[in-house]
C-alpha cells in the first residue's frame, strides 16, 4: 500500500476549477483536490468529469503528489467519487468526516491498496482517533476545526486575536499523538488567513516544533511561510549534522558544545536533518 510522504505544504484546489490543476502542484509539495466542501453539490457531477480526464492524462511524477479528497462514506456523491478513483493512478485519498474504525473499512474495501489520510473532523471523530488510525489502510490522519465546532454546536473555533480556544487545541493534540502513537503522518489544518499574517506563521512553526508531518493550505501564498517553517536554518542543520557525527564517538551521554547531550537530543537532531532532507527532495 502506498506510504506518505507528501509535504510539508499541501494545497488545495477545487476539483471544478481544473485550470488551476497543473499551477497547484507547481506551487506546492502537494495538491489536494477538492471534490467535497470546495465544489457545490450541483457542480459536482461536472468537476468530476473535468478531474477525471486529468487522472487519465496525469504522469506518475504528478500522481505520486497528488490527493483527492471524496466526499463522506454516507453522503450520496461517495459512490460515484469512487467510481470515478478506481483503476486510476492515484495513490492517496483523503476521506472527510470519518468517525469510526468501520468507516475506514468501506471506503479501503472500495479502493484497496489506496492510502486514505483521514479527516478526524467531528467530535465522534476526535475521539475515536486514535482507534482510525490503527487502521492499515491510513496513512494520516488530518483534522478539522470548523466542522468540529460545527459537530460541538459551537460558533467560533478562534479567539478574536487568532488563537485556538482551548476544545479545537485539545481535539489537535488528541488527533496528533493518536496519528504518532500509530505510526502514521499528520497534516495540521489550514489556517483561513490568506495572507502570511503573523498569526499563520506561529501556527506553523508551532506545527513544525510539535511534530506535524505536513500543514494544508489554502492559498499558493500559505506554500511559502509553511515551506519556510519547516526548513531547518543553516545553524540548526549544521548542528544536528555535527552532533549525529559526534554520536558514534560515545556510548552514552556526552557533553557537545557546552550543553549535555542524550538520546531524545539525538532524536530530534535526526529529525531535523530529515526534514531538510525531504524539502530538498520536494524542491526538486
Amino acid at each position: 500500500m502506498t506510504t506518505f510522504d507528501l509535504g510539508p505544504a499541501l494545497l488545495f484546489v477545487p476539483a471544478d476549477r481544473p485550470e488551476r490543476y497543473a499551477k497547484a502542484l507547481e506551487r506546492s509539495d502537494a495538491i489536494i483536490i477538492d471534490l467535497e466542501d470546495a465544489v457545490a453539490v450541483q457542480d459536482r457531477p461536472a468537476a468530476r468529469e473535468a478531474l477525471a480526464k486529468h487522472l487519465a492524462a496525469m504522469d506518475d511524477a504528478s500522481a505520486a503528489r497528488t490527493v483527492v479528497r471524496i466526499n463522506p462514506v454516507e453522503d450520496h456523491d461517495f459512490t460515484e467519487d469512487v467510481a470515478l478513483l478506481s483503476n486510476t493512478a492515484v495513490r492517496h485519498v483523503m476521506v472527510p468526516k470519518v468517525e469510526s474504525h468501520q468507516g475506514v473499512d468501506e471506503v479501503a474495501k472500495a479502493l484497496e491498496g489506496v492510502g486514505l489520510i483521514v479527516l478526524c473532523e467531528t467530535a465522534a471523530g476526535v475521539l475515536e482517533a486514535a482507534r482510525i488510525a490503527q487502521h492499515p489502510a491510513v496513512t494520516a490522519l488530518m483534522w478539522g476545526s470548523e466542522d468540529l465546532m460545527a459537530s460541538t454546536g459551537g460558533s467560533s473555533s478562534r479567539f478574536s486575536d487568532g488563537t485556538y480556544r482551548d476544545v479545537p487545541r485539545f481535539a489537535r493534540a488528541q488527533v496528533l499523538l493518536a496519528a504518532a502513537a500509530a505510526g502514521k503522518a499528520s497534516i495540521d489544518t489550514i489556517h483561513t488567513d490568506l495572507s502570511p499574517t503573523e498569526q499563520l506563521v506561529a501556527e506553523a512553526q508551532d506545527a513544525v516544533a510539535t511534530g506535524w508531518s505536513a500543514k494544508a493550505c489554502i492559498h499558493p501564498a500559505q506554500v511559502a511561510v509553511v515551506r519556510e517553517a519547516y526548513t531547518p536554518t543553516p545553524q540548526e542543520l549544521d548542528y544536528a549534522q555535527a552532533l549525529l557525527t559526534e554520536v558514534d564517538n560515545h556510548g552514552g551521554v556526552f557533553q557537545f558544545r557546552g550543553s549535555m547531550v542524550d538520546g531524545p537530543l539525538i532524536a530530534h537532531a535526526k529529525i531535523v536533518v530529515e526534514r531538510a532532507q525531504k524539502l530538498a527532495r520536494s524542491s526538486r
